[in-house]
């Protein structure tokens, strides 16, 4: 049997290593970690390697490292979800979901889960954004109104909004949830908290040269920029026409007209996303929007089921667990490529690797995730 956990790893930090620890003490199973490649669920490309990362998770708790296919780990935090657990439900011996939330409490959980696919809070959720509504504000207080505030209460964090979409991804799916109580420092906290950082403030200060050994058990050798890879993303963008920005996922209702016209007029990513900004679109989903874009992931993709499992490194353990492997199992892109199956997906990833590889103050060449090798450490610590 295994626990899976979904994750980032942007970058890999004590709270990491705590949630993995934790998991494999609940459970007493190996970990399978599905973790976002290249481009993370900000829109942005991770703080360092995926290759990195998953061999830092290696040698700190995990036994297998998958990568989520990009064209989930760009999207909404339902599509995240769902893709994750799409990839952890391949492997028949996992039976827990283990992940971080601000409330522990499977039951309470489980009732905003159940309110999030309650029909009238539904309805009510389209009427407010008929009329302008900031998403997660309508989805709040319609299922305040309709189911009260236990429920409500929930939705009030990034972290439990990810851990109720889990719980709704796994319905039907026989993997248990397992949800862990986070510890140290807040979501996009701007301070530490005893021995924990949050990853937003870790990969400021890892791009400013400040301290962070206390708070990642490994620093990234190479780390990223958004930056440098600003204006290969503005020339994707140009080369686009509003029926280009239609074919996205979360375009709609003009939205596409507005960024055809912003990315005429502005210079730089912000300027675009400040003339696109409305009290309707968040900065995350705008932002999700300009990476799709600029990585070529259209609704139509994204709204596929994909069916393999990157593997990007493992330990004994991990071997074992591959071996019931229900999807496809890529341990060569060029090979999985001649397959002729999940084409579309595997070509994404390689895409997100090769612009992020435009990231580094050093540009890397292409080809990472061909030439790279899949990482094989003993055990799990």
């Amino acid at each position: 049997m295994a626990v899976a956990i979904i994750c980032e790893f942007n970058p890999f930090h004590n709270g990491h290593a705590y949630l993995l620890q934790k998991a494999r003490q609940l459970t007493g199973e190996p970990v399978v970690a599905v973790m976002s490649g290249s481009f993370t669920q900000r829109g942005e490309a991770a703080v360092c390697s995926k290759f990195e990362r998953a061999a830092v998770a290696l040698r700190h708790g995990a036994d297998l490292v998958a990568e989520l296919p990009a064209v989930y780990a760009v999207a909404n935090a339902q599509r995240f979800a769902q893709g994750g657990v799409r990839v952890a439900a391949s492997f028949a011996d996992v039976r827990h979901l283990a992940f971080g939330c601000e409330d522990d409490d499977p039951a309470l959980l489980q009732a905003a889960a159940d309110a999030m696919n309650n029909a009238e809070v539904n309805a009510l959720v389209a009427a407010q954004m008929k009329e302008g509504a900031y998403y997660p504000q309508a989805v709040e207080r319609a299922v305040r109104a309709v189911c009260g505030g236990g429920a409500a209460d929930r939705l009030t964090s990034p972290n439990n909004i990810l851990a109720v979409e889990y719980i709704r991804a796994l319905s039907g799916s026989g993997i248990v949830p397992l949800p862990v109580r986070r510890v140290g420092a807040a979501h996009d906290s701007g301070e530490a908290t005893d021995g924990f950082m949050s990853a937003s403030l870790l990969r400021e200060r890892l791009r400013c040269g400040g301290e962070t050994a206390p708070y990642m058990p490994e620093a990234p050798r190479e780390i990223t920029c958004p930056c440098y890879w600003e204006r290969a993303a503005l020339f994707k963008l140009r080369t686009m026409t509003a029926a280009d920005f239609r074919a996205l996922p979360e375009v709609g209702e003009g939205l596409e007209n507005r960024l055809a016209a912003a990315v005429a007029a502005e210079t730089s990513l912000e300027g675009i996303l400040r003339a696109v900004k409305t009290k309707r679109y968040t900065h995350a989903r705008l932002r999700r929007i300009l990476c799709c874009a600029a990585l070529g992931i259209t609704e139509e993709l994204q709204a596929r089921r994909a069916d393999y499992v990157r593997v990007l490194g493992f330990t004994d353990e991990g071997a074992r667990l591959l071996k019931n492997c229900r999807a496809e199992v890529v341990t060569s892109v060029a090979r999985a490529l001649r397959s002729g199956r999940n084409v579309d997906f595997l070509r994404a990833d390689i895409r997100a690797t090769d612009l992020a590889a435009l990231a580094y103050e050093r540009v890397k060449p292409c080809g990472a995730d061909y030439h790279t090798k899949i990482i094989r450490e003993k055990c799990a610590k």
